[in-house]
């Protein structure tokens, strides 16, 4: 099988775009016109899939929005669709432990093309990621949420902060050439700290949509060799909000065309988003 990051050089290649398109199809903002159907959240994202395929290096669905039974029905549903538009998916599932619990968890590699992982249990958590040469495996590094100051920026005695440790780890675990990092797109200077002390490893880069990062600094520092990710999730699949405002409420509607006329606005809105982040983005590469 080709190597996640040969795949997705590939896919970035093919469709021109780094974006990366999250998948948190929260339950409470899924469209009343979606509400009664099977697995209204795998509905809703294969609309989504519809409407950005042609726009997307990669589609990244947070396994928080899945976690109930019909939740894992409608991610399996949604990565086999994904792929079936030759779109590689991440699972942001942010993973790792010990022993037979952290191999337990690597069999989601089975289904997904990629996953996040947490290395704060240290090398033999990850051993069971790692070991999937196929797969990519994305560590995280330096998160764009005020909390992650907490612990990353912590200063070791050597005088480096904990992310950069975590960075110069991942550079060492990287024997399969798998290993990607999670780094923020909100503190741009340290994309470009980190970008200089592991020039191979390629980021997956969060917080350009609703957070309001740095897109410039996302594909300047984020890309290694061209291979990475700039990711988006709530600024694309929920921009049908703005455009399609009876979609939560179903208020105004009148009759079945009606409702098709907000289903095509709302999911239009997210390809357009797509389509728009894709240009943005592309302006730096």
């Amino acid at each position: 099988m080709t190597a996640f990051f040969d795949r997705l050089r590939e896919r970035i290649e093919r469709v021109d775009s780094v974006v990366s398109v999250g998948l948190d199809a929260d339950p409470d903002r899924i469209p009343d016109f979606l509400a009664d159907r099977d697995l209204p959240r795998w509905a809703f994202n294969r609309r989504i899939i519809d409407a950005t395929h042609e726009h997307a290096a990669c589609y990244k669905p947070n396994a928080a929005f899945y976690e109930d039974a019909d939740g894992w029905r409608a991610l399996r549903e949604t990565v086999a669709y994904a792929h079936g538009t030759d779109v590689p998916v991440l699972l942001d599932a942010k993973r790792a432990d010990i022993g037979n619990t952290s191999r337990q968890y690597a069999a989601l590699l089975d289904d997904v093309d990629a996953i996040t992982v947490t290395p704060y249990m240290g090398r033999d958590s990850l051993d069971p990621f790692l070991s999937r040469a196929d797969a990519g495996v994305f560590v995280l590094c330096r998160t764009s949420n005020p909390g992650g100051a907490d612990l990353q920026d912590l200063e070791l005695a050597s005088g480096e902060p904990l992310y950069r440790r975590v960075a110069a780890l991942a550079d060492l675990w990287n024997e399969h050439g798998n290993v990607g990092l999670v780094v923020g797109a909100t503190a741009p200077e340290e994309l470009e700290t980190l970008r200089a002390e592991v020039p191979d490893i390629p980021f997956l880069v969060p917080g350009v949509g609703a957070q309001g990062g740095d897109a410039e600094a996302a594909v300047e520092y984020g890309l290694a060799d061209g291979v990475g990710l700039v990711n988006s999730s709530r600024g694309i699949i929920f921009a049908g909000e703005q455009r399609s405002p009876n979609a939560r409420s179903g208020a105004g509607n009148a009759g079945e065309d009606a409702a098709a006329g907000d289903e095509a606005a709302y999911f239009g809105a997210a390809g357009e988003a797509a389509k728009r982040l894709k240009k943005r983005l592309n302006r730096y590469r």
